[in-house]
């Protein structure tokens, strides 16, 4: 198992080599890049304030705006140097790889912070929701599916597959517009806030009551994305039992006369949840850094999934690929303690017999 756990590590350094090089080609070919943006501003083209841009002064840019003259090869060279576009591509990227090989992930185009800073900033809000949707989705999911299997085709398993298709067809962005407008001071109730995690009186608020306000903050937004994602591991959870209730090894137990009870939880569960574990490092890399994203924008949530897609947008380079180093690193960690799991709850597995 050392071995294998070595390997699995090893791995991951041209895995994540990989996964950065497909980005940044795939990035020099995008348009409007940092420089392009400026020169855009410069020309009266785009409208963004040139006080984000270090080292451009502002008497500069209007000055070469008022001359109505195209731009200076001069000051558009100093903008390359600036944002580091001055050297070419291969130069820029193996920089990048040793940088991040110092853990020194550079410093935001556009925020007076290092990328590292930002993550940690975002970092609260989006573990929140994730870990708060994760658990809640699981209690849920899973005895909800193992109750499913056991009693398929009875009218409870009818009735709780029409509410799944309906959780599974509707996406959670759309249960939170929902949310808002019934108990949110939409057009119904105002029982919830409808911005950030905690109030605007958060520090002066004795600790139980800052507790409960956290908690209250949280209710309409995990909410939502629990309705919206909790069908698809509940169907995973039936499907997975169902197919091991009808083999052989059960048949058998029950002919020797083991409880119902037993078989389900002593025999069948333990099989019946590899491919549930096998899902959890992906479920929760989702919805820590991607999933969430519309409901950060709905709910004015300032997190990951939020920053990642304002980055994109802006081309803040260093936080795009900043980000996508670390969170494919952290997914990659997540897959291999996935694979531990499973040996954790199935010592029969043995991944170096395996690959042998």
């Amino acid at each position: 198992m050392y071995g294998y756990i070595l390997r699995r590590l090893l791995l991951m350094i041209p895995t994540l080599i990989g996964i950065l090089l497909i980005n940044f080609a795939i990035v020099q070919f995008a348009p409007g890049g940092p420089v392009e943006q400026i020169m855009a501003q410069v020309q009266g083209t785009a409208e963004f304030s040139t006080s984000r841009f270090s080292g451009v002064a502002a008497d500069e840019v209007a000055g070469e705006s008022r001359g109505g003259r195209g731009l200076d090869p001069t000051y558009v060279a100093e903008l390359e140097a600036q944002f580091g576009f001055d050297r070419p591509a291969h130069e820029r990227f193996l920089k990048m790889l040793g940088d991040y090989a110092r853990l020194d992930f550079g410093e935001s185009f556009y925020r007076d912070q290092t990328v590292l800073e930002l993550i940690a900033d975002k970092l609260p809000v989006s573990v929140s929701l994730g870990l708060w949707t994760l658990l809640f989705t699981y209690l849920i999911s899973i005895p909800l599916g193992i109750r499913k299997a056991v009693r398929d085709g009875s009218a409870f398993d009818v009735w709780t597959s029409a509410v799944v298709i309906v959780g599974y067809a509707i996406p959670g962005f759309l249960f939170a517009i929902l949310l808002i407008v019934l108990f949110a001071g939409g057009s119904y109730l105002d029982w919830f806030p409808l911005r950030g995690l905690v109030s605007d009186n958060w520090e002066s608020l004795t600790w139980p009551m800052r507790i409960l306000d956290y908690l209250w903050h949280l209710v309409l937004p995990v909410l939502a994305m629990v309705i919206g994602g909790f069908a698809g591991l509940t169907m995973l959870t039936k499907n997975s039992f169902l197919e091991e209730i009808n083999k052989q090894y059960v048949v058998t137990a029950r002919a020797k006369g083991v409880s119902e009870r037993r078989v389900l939880y002593g025999h069948v569960f333990r099989n019946a949840m590899l491919i549930v574990i096998a899902g959890f490092p992906a479920a929760f890399v989702g919805v820590l850094f991607t999933g969430a994203l519309l409901i950060e924008v709905i709910f004015s949530l300032d997190g990951l999934g939020l920053l990642g897609f304002q980055s994109v947008v802006n081309r803040d380079y260093p936080v795009v690929f900043g980000s996508l180093f670390i969170f494919t690193l952290v997914g990659l960690v997540l897959n291999l303690l996935g694979d531990l799991m499973y040996v954790l709850v199935d010592p029969r597995i043995d991944f170096e017999t395996r690959e042998g």
